[in-house]
């Protein structure tokens, strides 16, 4: 049934098609079409997900051209005496959060992300949390063959950091996030080990409260005490 104005209604209720599009937030075209905007959309997430890989990929190969030059000045050198051989990344490199500690990197080869024309997904199979964790240690190890330390063991020592300084000393989240970059910064120029990687964490937070927070001397003992204590100092 037409109107005067030929706008097509409803015989029943008399409510015009184009209104009740209107009310469903569908505009209408020439032809009676509802019109698309998907040209106008892209996946803005992808797009930062690809520039932060980029970004790692390009910082990482920095940080071996760095060490690549520091050895070779260290064998040319080597006559005036012995020199530290491991790089330094700060004097070459930016910090990048997501170099090291990436967030993508719980999900590994077990992760598929679909990428549609308006939206994005990501399914995840479901895989054993040890196989998980042991493709990820693995894949880690490949990236970053220079640093002795499992990501695993990265992450369960950052956590205990924040746990001690957030939780039991009441520091702020800025203090917290300053002694992971100097943990990381160690991790990358490959200072990290087995046996000191407590020690340096519990430096990282100490440097950290003492630089980002305004502590009195008897809050510097607290925390000393906690980190010892924490720690097993």
């Amino acid at each position: 049934m037409k109107t005067e104005g030929g706008r097509q209604c409803h015989s029943t209720a008399g409510v015009c098609l184009k209104d009740i599009v209107g009310l469903e937030g569908v505009e209408l075209g020439a032809n009676g079409k509802t019109v698309s905007y998907t040209q106008f959309l892209f996946p803005t997430n992808a797009l930062g997900v690809r520039r932060n890989t980029i970004d790692s990929t390009s910082s990482f190969s920095q940080f071996r051209n760095a060490s690549h030059r520091s050895l070779s000045l260290g064998r040319t050198n080597s006559t005036q005496g012995s020199i530290d051989t491991g790089s330094d990344l700060g004097d070459y490199t930016e910090y990048n959060p997501n170099l090291v500690d990436d967030p993508q990197w719980p999900c590994g080869k077990h992760k598929r992300v679909l990428i549609f024309p308006s939206y994005m997904t990501t399914v995840i199979d479901y895989v054993k949390p040890s196989d998980l964790k042991k493709d990820m240690n693995e894949t880690f190890k490949e990236k970053f063959p220079h640093i002795k330390l499992t990501l695993s063991k990265i992450r369960s020592l950052k956590r205990e950091m924040r746990k001690l300084a957030q939780e039991e000393c009441g520091f702020e989240e800025p203090t917290v996030a300053m002694g992971f970059v100097y943990f990381e910064k160690l991790a990358l120029k490959g200072k990290l080990n087995k046996q000191n990687r407590k020690l340096c964490a519990g430096a990282c937070v100490l440097l950290a409260a003492k630089i980002g927070s305004d502590i009195k001397k008897h809050e510097v003992r607290h925390l000393i005490d906690k980190l010892e204590e924490k720690f097993r100092l």
